[in-house]
């Protein structure tokens, strides 16, 4: 999947395909978050902190490290 590079202290890049959302950390772990759509991916990408995002957001979603 391809990521997109984001300027964040905890995350270093995202990307969004097939209603899954990656995410790549700065520790270098990535996670797949599952169930998701492209306006979300969208709303993460232009959310001014993508940490807090993650937190309150994509962890209401089905997700596994990767």
């Amino acid at each position: 999947m391809h990521r997109t590079c984001v300027q964040s202290t905890n995350v270093r890049s995202i990307g969004y395909a097939n209603g899954i959302i990656e995410v790549e950390f700065k520790d270098g772990s990535i996670y797949h978050y599952y169930g998701t759509s492209e306006a979300l991916f969208n709303q993460f990408l232009n959310s001014s902190s993508k940490g807090q995002f993650v937190h309150r957001v994509l962890n209401r979603y089905r997700f596994s490290r990767g």
